[in-house]
């Protein structure tokens, strides 16, 4: 919760920097401060810069990843263990103080940043549960293989044009998202699928095939809005809920459990729309049993859809006038960008070139998860038809409350995901491998051992449980992971084109399966599915980096060095073997040029033209110039320029002193992330 993280953010952490207090710092400088060397103040702020505490030890201020194994499992352990305990007893506070507070930070930071999916995925998965009851109402046309009251390719329709739409708002709002900015397209993706909602409450047709026409339709324009949020809402989560200080002890921790837990709405999304749906049958039918009237049937659609515009709307409201800040971390980097107009053909012939591979990684591994995962939401009628015996419309009573049950072992995946994504010994990639092994075994032992399953007794209850564990490890696994990764391995600059492209990718794996399906029988369907996950499993091993814990301010700072044509002299931790895809280690070779020692003296630099650059701009301001000048900055910013980064830059004998004192030495192999992004942040 965000409460959780500030805490974190000025807490030992960060001691030094973030809990230092400047307005009792002498206006003539830091007290103390001698010719030769700089203070322990001073020295203790620059090591929280240079050597964040949750990212290297303590003493010898080594890399965590630079660790030998079992030292760094137990660094890792303790730093965990540490966080929980500090996390619990924040939240033990403010229950103390207000029972209330630890829900409605849960609900503002990650309630409302997920709400869309929320939304979208309250109608998107209505529409199977729907088709079931369509078809127990309509067997002359939805379930049947020759209908007689309408045409078939139209049935098929309302499932291709929702995807199609779905793949639309990706690619469309993904460009958006970088070009204009986060906030428009979350404005509009709101606006889109209120106009969506309104389309499927209100659609009707002089025949029974003139409705589902409209119906297919409806559902291509409320799926643009759906596809809009894939992107934006990854974005958003993970560049901040407001505060632009991305690069902290927060952002590193908890990057991952942001997004998570934002992706977890559409959890709720699908278990809300199951319960309306059952709730609705039993206000307009009575009961849960057929024969269903049709009358009750348009009851239960059209409430079911219309309950959700109001929420809708609202969304768009929240977007509009009270989310603030979202376009932050894209203006920075667009700011920094100077060999390109920010977001244009340039950069994204730039960024795709350097990033090609993790573009496979990203959008392929996606494309076979769809696979996997709407396979799986399709065999769930099987699952279910095969667990149960029940067909016909007297399954539709079984089908909802199985489906209900799923949804609900769907959601202890989700959250189970979002509480391991950010260990750094398991994390993103390993989660995604393990999930796709898991999945691919479990498809395969549905398609070897279909006869038996066909047996009743005991390998029903077999059969049973291997439907429950795969939708479990679907989303402990690469449902929640490709969502976060398909943003946070690029650049600000292109974040959300990349992931628009990368979930576009996945929804033309499910518009695969969803044609291919029709086509082939129950048990050839596993048979062709269960590669996808040895597949999936094989391309996140290689192609896929491990980002886990890495600061994302880290990463735009080695993408400058690439604007800039000199990506072999930058030598931090985005280049660290252990942050790069086994493709960039082999192939690449990019890890060759990580070098804490070079690093360091690189960001002593950096960290003085920063401090340069923004007094320069003062002097031009106080002269008349144009600028932000001091009169931009807060009092804290200011006291952090005139008392701390005075003292640094003020004596250039103190600083290549510390400089030959920090890097003269030969006892370490020393990893050295910079804290230099949350300066930049403080300098604004």
């Amino acid at each position: 919760m965000d409460s959780i993280e500030k805490e974190s953010d000025s807490g030992p952490s960060n001691s030094g920097l973030s809990g230092t207090s400047y307005a009792d710092t002498n206006v003539h400088g830091v007290a103390g401060v001698d010719n030769g060397s700089l203070n322990d103040r001073q020295q203790a702020t620059l090591d929280s810069i240079l050597y964040p505490a949750d990212s290297y030890t303590a003493k010898t201020h080594t890399y965590w990843a630079d660790l030998p194994f079992w030292q760094k499992t137990k660094w890792i352990n303790k730093q965990s263990n540490e966080e929980a305990k500090r996390e619990l007893g924040v939240i033990g506070r403010m229950f103390k103080e207000d029972p209330l507070s630890p829900i409605n930070a849960y609900f503002s930071n990650y309630v409302v940043t997920g709400m869309g999916l929320l939304v979208e995925g309250y109608v998107l998965f209505s529409v199977g549960n729907l088709t079931t009851l369509f078809k127990a109402v309509w067997p002359n046309c939805w379930g049947s293989a020759k209908p007689t009251q309408c045409d078939h390719q139209w049935i098929h329709a309302v499932d291709y044009l929702e995807i199609v739409g779905i793949i639309f708002g990706q690619v469309l709002v993904g460009i958006e998202g970088d070009w204009i900015g986060r906030r428009f397209g979350m404005v509009q993706d709101a606006l889109v699928m209120t106009l969506g909602s309104i389309m499927l409450t209100a659609m009707w047709g002089t025949s029974l095939n003139g409705w589902i026409i409209c119906y297919a339709w409806s559902l291509f324009i409320y799926g643009i809005g759906v596809g809009g949020e894939y992107p934006m809402t990854s974005t958003r989560a993970m560049e901040g809920s407001g505060t632009g200080t991305a690069a902290t002890t927060g952002d590193r921790m908890h990057r991952g459990r942001k997004v998570a837990l934002a992706f977890t709405m559409q959890g709720w999304g699908q278990l809300l729309n199951q319960g309306v749906l059952l709730i609705l049958l039993l206000i307009f039918h009575g009961s849960l049993d057929a024969p269903f009237s049709k009358t009750s049937t348009q009851y239960v659609f059209r409430v079911s859809f219309g309950i959700i515009i109001l929420p809708t709307l609202y969304l768009a409201y929240l977007r509009y006038y009270k989310m603030k800040y979202t376009d932050r971390a894209l203006n920075q980097a667009k700011s920094k960008a100077k060999n390109t107009s920010g977001y244009s053909w340039t950069t994204l012939k730039l960024a795709s070139g350097h990033y090609w591979h993790r573009m496979v990684g990203t959008a392929i591994v996606w494309f076979i998860n769809d696979v996997l995962f709407y396979g799986s939401k399709i065999f769930s009628g099987v699952f279910i038809a095969q667990i149960t015996g029940s067909t016909g419309p007297s399954s539709l009573k079984t089908n909802w409350l199985y489906n209900l049950l799923n949804v609900g072992v769907s959601l202890v995946g989700y959250y189970l995901g979002a509480l391991l994504i950010d260990h750094k010994q398991y994390g993103r990639k390993w989660m995604q491998t393990n999930g796709l092994l898991f999945i691919g075994v479990i498809f395969a032992i549905c398609a070897g051992a279909w006869d038996t399953f066909n047996q009743p007794g005991a390998p029903t209850r077999a059969f049973m449980a291997l439907y429950f564990v795969s939708s479990f490890f679907t989303q402990f696994g690469p449902n929640v992971t490709s969502f976060l990764l398909a943003a946070e391995v690029y650049p600000a600059v292109v974040r959300s084109t990349a992931h628009g492209v990368s979930a576009a990718a996945g929804k033309c794996g499910a518009l695969m399966v969803a044609v291919l399906y029709n086509y082939i029988g129950n048990r050839t369907k596993f048979f062709v599915v269960f590669p996808f996950g040895f597949l999936g499993a094989l391309l996140t091993i290689i192609f896929v980096p491990d980002v886990t814990s890495l600061d994302l301010r880290e990463q735009e700072r080695y993408y400058q060095y690439v604007l800039e044509g000199r990506q072999n002299e930058y030598h931090g931790v985005a280049v660290h073997p252990r942050h790069l895809s086994l493709w960039e280690r082999v192939v690449l070779k990019r890890h060759l040029n990580y070098d804490p020692e070079k690093d360091h003296v690189q960001k002593i630099n950096e960290l003085r033209k920063l401090y340069q650059d923004t007094k320069s701009e003062e002097i031009s301001t106080e002269k008349g110039g144009e600028g932000k000048g001091k009169e931009a900055l807060s009092d804290d910013q200011r006291m952090l320029l005139d008392y701390e980064l005075d003292s640094f830059f003020a004596n250039e004998e103190k600083l290549r002193g510390y400089l030959t004192r920090n890097t003269g030495t030969s006892n370490n192999n020393r990893g050295h992330e910079s804290k230099l992004a949350n300066l930049e942040t403080k300098l604004g």
